[in-house]
């Protein structure tokens, strides 16, 4: 099993930038599959990025590409995520997910039923 913790959410005025961060217990941080969700006001979780076991391969919900950037270190049991050129509608619950196992070929893992364990979550808010 891992534990999941995240960090570094908060207030921030649009195209501002914040970087969450996510800290994972345990010595096998590297055998799982990382991702980060979020869950606006009154709307349902959504995918927002993950990153494969060895960090070398990434995916990104259409509306995050190019401003989010999602990072890992196993050596530290961490995985962060960039957010720049933050709008109104970044205004959610941030979770950081973990998932057992490999990514097969060109698929990722985007629903939150694939992802075992979670984080508590962390709130960022976008707002002048």
């Amino acid at each position: 099993q891992v534990q999941l913790v995240e960090s570094g959410g908060g207030l921030v005025q649009p195209g501002g930038s914040l970087r969450l961060s996510c800290a994972a217990s345990g010595r096998t941080f590297g055998n799982y599959i990382m991702g980060w969700f979020r869950q606006p006001p009154g709307k349902e979780r959504e995918f927002v990025a993950t990153i494969d076991r060895s960090g070398a391969n990434t995916y990104y919900a259409d509306s995050m590409k190019g401003r989010f950037t999602i990072s890992r270190d196993n050596a530290k049991n961490t995985v962060h995520l960039q957010m720049n050129s933050l709008t109104f509608e970044d205004t959610a619950v941030y979770y950081c997910a973990a998932k057992n196992g490999w990514n097969s070929g060109s698929y990722y893992y985007t629903r939150t039923n694939e992802y075992a364990y979670w984080g508590q979550g962390t709130q960022v808010t976008v707002s002048s």
